[in-house]
Order: structure tokens, then sequence, then C-alpha cells
């Protein structure tokens, strides 16, 4: 019996009432807390860098049917490029507003307490959403084995047709486009990376601050050692001119001692 997976796309219809969104905060363990907050400063650093205006949100309430305003979905962690006007006072994001778009990536970390959810339909308000890419990422491999898991990151993408695909499960590395990274699990944390193999890692606002920090210490103890090696070259040329110095003056009085010493001579003459 193979145990290959098969490939199955079908509608679904969407769920409107069973996706209004909680009153209230939802309650979160620490270890799901730490993973998004991490990923949000890293995101959120990443983000300064860029040449346009690009936001990190967390826990966004995104809705997307005006006409049912409380139907909508809180990503842990989501990517608004571009952000709305007024990001940094909003509450939610409302796409039928002006200036208000899908997230161009969402994340879902799965929590132990109710792992169901991220395995079973939260592909599916998604797909509503119309958001571009979705990662669903299991820091506890918490997944439910019924339904497929645990997988460390699932990694969903709206293709040209409008349909929402399941195009990666697994640990990693797998190419983000909506951050043009690799994202990979490593101990309980969704590593955000230039690169495949993670060398070159983008790291959170406090991380990377250290990282600063490190380099330029390495920077100045580089110079520093750079400085005594000029010291010790500029010393050992000193030694070595007052080597040369001393055995030029050593030679300057013996030849002068020698010519003393001829002229004495050639002025004792020979006796007969």
């Amino acid at each position: 019996m193979s145990s290959s997976f098969v490939a199955l796309r079908y509608a679904v219809r969407p769920q409107s009432e069973a996706w209004v969104l909680p009153e209230g905060k939802v309650p979160e363990s620490v270890p799901h807390d730490r993973a998004a907050e991490r990923l949000k400063s890293v995101l959120s650093e990443w983000a300064r860098g860029l040449d346009r205006p690009v936001a990190v949100a967390r826990n966004l309430a995104v809705r997307w049917l005006e006409e049912t305003p409380r139907v909508g979905i809180d990503p842990d962690v989501c990517v608004l490029d571009p952000p709305p006007p007024g990001i940094d006072e909003a509450s939610s994001l409302c796409l039928w507003r002006p200036g208000h778009q899908a997230p161009s990536v969402c994340f879902e970390i799965v929590s132990a307490n109710h792992p169901h959810k991220d395995y079973r339909d939260v592909h599916e308000r998604y797909a509503a959403l119309g958001t571009p890419e979705l990662v669903v990422f299991d820091p506890l491999l918490a997944g439910p084995a019924s339904l497929g898991g645990p997988v460390p990151i699932q990694l969903w993408r709206l293709d040209e047709t409008g349909a929402f695909e399941r195009v990666y499960a697994g640990p990693g590395p797998v190419y983000c486009e909506g951050l043009d990274a690799f994202l990979t699990a490593r101990e309980r944390h969704l590593i955000v990376s230039d690169d495949a193999r993670g060398e070159r890692e983008w790291l959170p606002a406090v991380e990377s601050a250290e990282r600063e920090r490190a380099e330029k210490e390495r920077e100045r103890a580089e110079k520093e050692r750079e400085r005594a090696e000029k010291e010790r070259e500029r010393a050992e040329k000193e030694r070595e001119r007052a080597e040369r110095l001393r055995a030029e003056q050593e030679r300057a009085e013996l030849a002068a001692r020698l010519a003393a010493l001829e002229a004495r001579v050639g002025l004792d003459g020979p006796k007969h």
C-alpha cells in the first residue's frame, strides 16, 4: 500500500456565522505568546529597514464583509504591505474601506490548548479574506494526527486561479514570496533568513542590537589589534634603526681608532 499523498481541490462554502470574531482577547499560552512576539519583533525590524512603508501587526482584527463586520479573523502576526491610513491607531483592518488591503502575509501559531482550528479550517477564512500567503507554524508539534499533523510549517498560497493551496508542509526551509525570505522551524521559533541555510538570519530588535554591539566590539578589538601590530612593527623598526646606528657608530669609532693607530705608526716611522 502506497504511503504517498494525493492532492485534492474543491470549493468550500464560507461559514460566515462560524467566523464571528470573539469579544475580548483570547488567552494565549506562554510558548505561543513568545513565538508570536519574537516573530513580530523580527518582522518589525525588517520592515524598519525597507524603503517603503510596511507595518507588522499582532492580533489585528481583519474584516472583509461590510454587511457583517463582526465576521473576520485576527492573525497572530500579519504583514501589511502597504499599511492602511492611520495604522498606528487602528484597531481593525476593514477591507471595504479605502486604503485597506488584505495582509500580504499572515501567520498563525498553533496553540497546544486548541490546535484543531489551525489544521481544520483556518485556511478557509484566509481564502475568503484573500491574503496572498498564510503560514501556519506549529512550534510544539501539537497538531492532531487525524488532521494530518503535526507539521512544523504549513505554507498556503493564493494562486492565479484564486484557489488557496497548501504548497508546503514540513520543517523548512521554504521560500515565502511576501517576505522574499526563507522560513525554517528551529527550537520553537520560526526562523526567517535571507538564505535557505539560515546563515543570514533575521533577528528581533534586541538581538539585532546585541549583534550590532558585538560586531562593533569585534571591529574595535580588530582595530586595537591592528594598532598594537603597527606599534610592534614601529618598535621593531626603531630597534633595528637603533642597532644600525649603534653598529655604524661602532664602525666609525673603530675606523677612527685604526686611523689614529696608523697615524702614530706613521709618525714614529721605522727605526734603524
